[in-house]
């Protein structure tokens, strides 16, 4: 029980700071892009590689991880935005930006990932 209020803090607490980055991202001339989710989602596939390779070489805390991981981060990044964002692009006619969007956030993404990975080795 413990752990899955943990979870649900974690969220919470992701939640309310990809909100807050969100309104606070919201540059003028970016309207087209989803410049905020893009670097949300970076920023937490980061913070996941960070955390996976800490965790790897430290596993006795699995509610902290439960906490970071599963929650925060889940929290924090959102896969629904960015899918609903590419298809606001598409339905608008914006395929190439659209396109570009899909393949920078997995690129980026996976990048992060794994930079956030190798810093925690």
């Amino acid at each position: 029980m413990k752990t899955i209020f943990l979870v649900f803090l974690g969220g919470g607490l992701g939640s309310v700071l990809r909100f807050l980055l969100t309104k606070g991202l919201s540059f003028s001339g970016f309207e087209k892009y989803p410049f905020a989710t893009f670097l949300i989602n970076v920023l937490g596939c980061f913070f996941i590689g960070l955390l996976s390779g800490f965790f790897m070489k430290n596993p006795d805390n699995q509610q902290l991880k439960a906490f970071l991981t599963v929650g925060f981060c889940g929290g924090f990044t959102t896969f629904s935005t960015f899918a609903n964002e590419n298809f606001l692009l598409m339905k608008s006619d914006e395929m190439l930006l659209s396109v570009i969007y899909l393949i920078m956030s997995i690129l980026f993404g996976l990048i992060a990932v794994w930079a956030g990975y190798k810093i925690a080795e």
